[in-house]
């Protein structure tokens, strides 16, 4: 995938390329953005075709775990995300600071996913949030790219090999770092590793035996269930008058008397 050479990527159809610069991000997005940018300097596909297509695999492969967030209020199979470490501390950033709080998750490895599903979990503006998701995108690849470009310009044809490289290099030892501060314990915040900064949410959906919420249509149906049950009156057998059965009874009376005469 890295140091590609123009004979070894014209083997690939141009749409495989695409296909595989879009999809990497639903499972790296820093190696998919290195990936780009790599096949950039090495005249894989032109630039501005690859910048469109890993900006779409990074957003599209975002935009979704918003609703991961949201369906966690109503369902319990989806409220276990929200339960993850990180998600608490991500809530409290994103409802001071959403812009600064999306912008710091794009470049800090590990800090994306308890965002993002926060921010759909305390039911953040969507078009916001994707607005948000496109130009923090599109300024971490336009970083990327710029860093590559340039450093290829001064390496020149070994930068092929060595700048992805080098990238990936740092990518792991940053991921490492991180974690051997989960192991000493020395845990910061914004990472999925958090645990001494989380905190309770007593008061969100499936917390602390909270209900999940219901959906609009089903609120209406419960809504109208319960009116309804107000509105119809219990059935009650009409009562028997008195008259009514001396009126039934007389023809029997007069006919005991006919046949004692």
């Amino acid at each position: 995938m890295f140091g590609f050479e123009a004979g070894d990527a014209a083997l690939m159809s141009g749409w495989m390329l695409y296909a595989i610069i879009f999809l990497l991000p639903f499972w790296q997005e820093d190696v998919a953005v290195i990936a780009a940018a790599t096949a950039s300097i090495s005249d894989a596909a032109p630039t501005s075709a690859l910048v469109v297509v890993i900006l779409a695999g990074l957003v599209a492969s975002d935009a979704w775990k918003y609703w991961i967030g949201r369906l966690a209020r109503r369902y319990e199979w989806a409220h276990k995300f929200a339960e993850k470490p990180g998600v608490s501390i991500a809530g409290d950033l994103i409802r001071k600071e959403f812009v600064q709080t999306m912008l710091t998750a794009r470049f800090v490895p590990g800090t994306r996913i308890p965002t993002y599903v926060a921010a759909g979990f305390f039911k953040a503006d969507y078009p916001r949030y994707v607005v948000t998701l496109v130009f923090t995108a599109a300024l971490y690849i336009g970083i990327v790219f710029s860093l590559f470009h340039a450093l290829g310009a001064i390496a020149g044809e070994q930068a092929k090999f060595w700048l992805p490289i080098g990238a990936v290099v740092l990518l792991v030892g940053y991921i490492l770092f991180r974690w051997l501060n989960h192991v000493a314990k020395h845990e910061g915040p914004m990472t999925p590793m958090t645990k001494e900064f989380d905190h309770p949410m007593p008061d969100m959906p499936g917390f602390d035996g909270n209900p999940y919420e219901k959906e609009e249509g089903d609120e209406a149906s419960d809504a109208k269930a319960d009116d309804t049950a107000v509105a119809t009156p219990a059935f009650v057998a009409p009562a028997r008058s008195e008259q009514h059965d001396q009126t039934i009874d007389k023809p029997a009376d007069k006919r005991a008397s006919g046949g004692g005469v």
